[in-house]
């Protein structure tokens, strides 16, 4: 079950940056698949990838903005930008481009500064959109409580409409059950940060 849509009617200003930065997120993971096949990939992850290590030795404070718009393969770009899409232009019609702007990357840093917070040994590089878009839900959780997310179940190829409050809900609760389980570990648990999730969502709880 994933969400295709929301009920959300759009009005005020064109979200112009949602879409560029879906935009740009496709054309720079065409650049890493052109890196891949180069050989190249492995050293530009490292260098534009946001390693908690380095960041914590007060280096290469810029991947904390860079890495917020690389991926890992395919799934996790169509994931990211599935739920950008859904979700984002929503925000930025309501708080206008320039507040988005700022918001959408102040959400991506936050998370990543919490995933940061909490693997301070580790040596991986983080990447992707994810704690951005995370921010992006939480706004939108408490700007749209009474909107419908609009969900398709793959296994009987049918859809229909669930209160954004109970797909939200059941969304962070699952990052926070993955997260705690995390604890103790690296909490970049099977590739997946969850608490840079949980960090982006908190971040647009509190913008929202």
């Amino acid at each position: 079950m994933f969400p295709i849509g929301d009920d959300q009617i759009k009005g005020g200003y064109k979200p112009i940056f949602s879409y560029m930065f879906i935009g740009l997120n496709v054309l720079l993971f065409f650049y890493e698949m052109f890196l891949q096949s180069n050989g190249q990939l492995t050293g530009f992850i490292q260098h534009f990838g946001a390693t908690p290590v380095n960041i914590l030795n007060g280096e290469d404070y810029y991947t904390l903005f860079t890495n917020m718009f690389l991926h890992g393969g395919w799934m996790h770009l169509i994931g990211n930008m599935l739920f950008l899409w859904i979700f984002a232009d929503n925000i930025e019609a309501s708080i206008g481009n320039v507040k988005f702007l700022l918001f959408y990357l102040a959400g991506g840093i936050a998370a990543s500064l919490i995933h940061v917070a909490l693997n301070t040994h580790s040596q991986i590089p983080s990447i992707g959109a994810s704690g951005a878009i995370s921010a992006v839900m939480g706004s939108y959780l408490i700007m749209f409580p009474k909107s419908r997310v609009k969900v398709l179940v793959l296994y009987f190829f049918q859809s229909f409409y669930l209160s954004a409050i109970i797909f939200l809900g059941f969304w962070i609760a699952f990052q926070l059950y993955s997260g705690i389980s995390s604890m103790g570990g690296d909490q970049n648990t099977g590739g997946v940060a969850y608490w840079a999730h949980i960090g982006g969502f908190a971040f647009g709880l509190l913008y929202g």
